[in-house]
């Protein structure tokens, strides 16, 4: 605000101009020191540089998983990292590609709408000579792709789309797939030409040759995510999805493994000697054990529950009656020597 001065402050002044003492030029307005930030309301920015950050994490993991099975499919040494993440509108991603191109339509499921995935040529021919049986060089000719070459690039960029899926786990369930390929540019309106999107470039090295993945998403698909592209929610959710991830897989993992059940009626010490002398029809008295006691069920080395015999069709059988972690030890021990019968 403009500082207004008094009569007297006025008189003041005029009063020392006019005696010489002061120069005019002393009582200029000082220079303006405020940094102004040029902002272009055609081009607004809808991300912020912690949203952008987040992105470029998530990518950096696709990256690393594309990286792998790449290299295990085409059986070459293939490289794949985040170059950059940027906002811009569609018109200006459109117009920073070649044609002809690789534009695969991305349909994000459950968002709204489309993305794209931009494969540059030189990365997608030298794939295709890869698979064929070739060294992986790619042709210096710009074509647009046959039918087989199609074919092949789809089964790669559905591989791709399950390393995606992979990758936005901490924030969205995705559940992306491939709508159709085209290699015009110009034929791949999803969105309006101002509309923002968010541009992560990926630089590809597929054996010796080197080239850009695109994958272009509009705001309008990522918007009700938006919210959650934090980098607080991200690592929360990393942290939380690990620790669900490890108790899953430790279960899958157990319930699969062999256990010994054992029936135990009773114990008893026996000196070698006896067992060696031992004959059909010999009778071996157990300790502190009676008929009608309860057997004692161990899981591997443990006791785990109480138990009584029977028989379930030809088959000896034991039936349940409790677990012996919801009894006390002395209440156990009384009921193995009284024999009670449960």
């Amino acid at each position: 605000m403009t500082e207004v001065l008094s009569q007297d402050e006025i008189d003041q002044l005029l009063t020392a101009i006019n005696a010489g003492d002061t120069e005019p030029e002393d009582f200029r307005p000082a220079a303006d020191s405020r940094k102004i930030k040029i902002y272009d309301f055609k081009r607004p920015d809808k991300f912020s540089k912690e949203q952008i950050r987040t992105v470029s994490i998530m990518h950096e993991t696709f990256a690393r998983l594309t990286t792998t099975s790449l290299s295990a499919q085409l059986r070459s040494m293939v490289h794949v990292h985040v170059a950059s993440v940027d906002q811009l509108t569609y018109e200006e991603f459109i117009r920073s590609i070649p044609t002809p191109t690789t534009l695969a339509i991305i349909n994000m499921d459950p968002l709204k709408g489309n993305a794209i995935l931009e494969i540059d040529p030189a990365i997608t021919f030298s794939i295709i000579d890869r698979l064929f049986g070739g060294t992986g060089e790619g042709t210096k000719s710009q074509h647009e792709l046959t039918d087989i070459e199609q074919s092949v690039m789809e089964g790669i960029i559905v591989r791709i789309l399950g390393n995606m899926r992979e990758a936005w786990t901490t924030v969205i369930d995705l559940r992306p797939r491939l709508g159709q390929i085209d290699t015009n540019p110009q034929f791949a309106q999803i969105v309006p030409p101002t509309e923002m999107v968010v541009l992560v470039t990926l630089e590809t090295k597929v054996g010796d040759v080197e080239g850009m993945m695109n994958f272009c998403i509009p705001y309008l698909t990522i918007e009700p995510i938006i919210g959650k592209l934090s980098a607080q929610f991200w690592y929360s959710s990393v942290r939380r999805n690990a620790t669900t991830e490890n108790l899953n897989v430790l279960k899958d993992k157990l319930a699969t493994v062999d256990v010994n059940v054992t029936a135990e009626i009773g114990k008893i010490n026996v000196p070698v000697r006896d067992v060696l002398s031992l004959q059909v029809g010999d009778v071996i008295r157990l300790y502190n054990t009676r008929i009608g006691d309860p057997y004692s069920l161990n899981i591997g080395s443990r006791k785990k529950f109480l138990c009584r015999p029977g028989i379930i069709g030809k088959k000896i059988a034991v039936q349940i009656t409790q677990k012996i972690d919801e009894l006390g030890h002395e209440e156990f021990e009384e009921l193995a020597s009284e024999g009670d019968d449960l």
